[in-house]
């Protein structure tokens, strides 16, 4: 251990067992200087990018499974359960970026000084299975969007995205202002995809509007809360809380209370537009689905596939289905290079293994990429769709872990100091933790349960079988 300094005497004597030691993502730490003396613009500017980042996450391939099911089969009912996951998602991203700015520490490296060793690889491997998971849908969606575009045969689109691992070592080596420029930029292709395809299926605006109220029957339809509860779990990644505590912290601010303050308000700014930008592409698809599927007689279409064979022929657009396949392959190519950050972060926060970057992101890319091929090869094309709903449950899985620290670590002010949560923080987090665990709860005991169980259950309950 290095010798403790008068840095590091305060921290010892804190809620934290050992001072912070190595840094995550040591070639871009604190490589981005915040100036102190600029207008309120130039700051945000400065702090803009990390939301981006994590805003990928929660526009990924996994995400349109669930969005153009529930928008082909209830029209615009469920927008307002995409809102609600998105206003979670804020809450949940601005306590990760109090947990890196107030400590110096992303979670991953909180997690390894709080629990013991056991518990500490328990948490690790959950955290590398959820990230291969959700690689694996960003892995599938690129391919499909490869074949639908150029006839390529999945499992080459498969092996073609690990390319995407050299982008990241490339950009990363020129700074990561260049890596946040690339996921803006994929962001924006797809921002603009679904801007032209509302134009082209002109959706009702009052209906648009008035799905985004909650309704009860959203919870009474046995039917619309499944696909309510793969909406949520498909929007907030768990691998995001790890991604964001750490990436927050390649800005060069002032490590002081007001800087740290200042930090967090620009950070949280950063990722509550980035998020809300999310919000309009989930909320996009949803609404494209309804428009053209929903009221046509096609309230059966859930595959990507089915969707982008349909959606020329019902718009009357030749090029509607092209634009959908390039979005379909910006968002699979932004995710895995956050995918991939995020498996660098974690097993150095872990376990402190320092790795290869090349080494290490190879070992990330393959982990996901080899299980897609393995079941594309074997049992064929036609389980695609089965892989990403499988990914989604396997992340769900994941997310109460992620989520159960985070508000414990930023609950205590023995580790947080004066950024500790305040009482409504802490009523809001732990409501939203309580509600993203009880539903992912519910979700797996509806997988993998029998169904005569299920319907003798949810009748000693009262309640409509799934």
């Amino acid at each position: 251990m290095p010798p403790v300094t008068e840095d590091t005497a305060e921290e010892l004597t804190s809620g934290w067992r050992k001072p912070a030691g190595q840094v995550s993502l040591a070639e871009v730490h604190r490589s981005i200087v915040v100036p102190t003396t600029a207008s309120f613009w130039r700051k945000l500017f400065a702090f803009s990018g990390p939301g981006f980042l994590v805003a990928v996450g929660y526009m990924d391939p996994g995400n349109w499974a669930t969005d153009l099911a529930g928008g082909a089969k209830f029209g615009y009912t469920l927008l307002s359960v995409i809102m609600i996951s998105n206003l979670m998602a804020i809450l949940l991203q601005h306590l990760c970026i109090k947990l890196g700015v107030a400590t110096g520490r992303d979670l991953a490296q909180a997690c390894r000084d709080h629990y013991s060793t056991p518990t500490v690889w328990f948490l690790w491997i959950l955290c590398e299975i959820a990230i291969s998971a959700c690689d694996l849908a960003e892995v599938v969606g690129s391919a499909i969007a490869l074949q639908l575009m150029f006839g390529i045969p999945l499992v080459w689109g498969c092996v073609i995205t690990a390319l995407d691992v050299l982008a990241v070592l490339f950009l990363q080596t020129k700074g990561f202002r260049y890596i946040e420029a690339l996921v803006i930029t994929l962001i924006a292709t797809i921002g603009s995809c679904f801007a032209a395809e509302l134009i082209f299926s002109q959706p009702s605006l009052v209906g648009v509007m008035v799905g985004f109220v909650p309704r009860p029957r959203i919870v009474t339809n046995p039917a619309m809360l499944y696909i309510s509860i793969g909406i949520i779990g498909a929007t907030v990644m768990p691998h995001n809380l790890y991604l964001h505590s750490s990436i927050v912290q390649t800005r060069k601010f002032e490590q002081t209370p007001e800087g740290k303050r200042e930090a967090i308000k620009f950070a949280s700014i950063d990722s509550a537009g980035a998020l809300m930008f999310a919000l309009f592409i989930n909320a996009a698809i949803l609404i494209l689905a309804a428009s053209v599927f929903h009221w046509s007689g096609h309230e059966n279409v859930a595959e990507i596939q089915d969707a982008y064979k349909l959606l020329s022929p019902l718009l009357g657009v030749s090029f509607a289905s092209v634009l959908f396949a390039i979005a379909l392959l910006a968002s699979g190519q932004n995710s895995t290079l956050t995918g991939t950050l995020a498996g660098q972060i974690v097993m150095e926060g872990f376990l402190h293994i320092r790795l290869r970057p090349w080494l290490r992101r190879l070992i990330t890319r393959a982990i996901a990429i080899v299980p897609a091929v393995f079941v594309i090869g074997i049992f064929g094309e036609g389980k695609t769709t089965q892989l990403l709903v499988a990914s989604q449950v396997v992340l769900s899985m994941q997310l109460g872990f992620a989520v159960w620290p985070l508000m414990r670590f930023t609950d205590e002010k023995e580790k947080m100091g004066e950024f500790a949560n305040r009482l409504w923080l802490k009523i809001l987090g732990w409501t939203t933790a309580a509600i993203i665990i009880v539903l992912n709860v519910k979700l797996l005991f509806d997988t993998f349960l029998p169904t005569a169980f299920l319907n003798v259950f949810y009748g000693a309950l009262g309640l409509p079988a799934p």
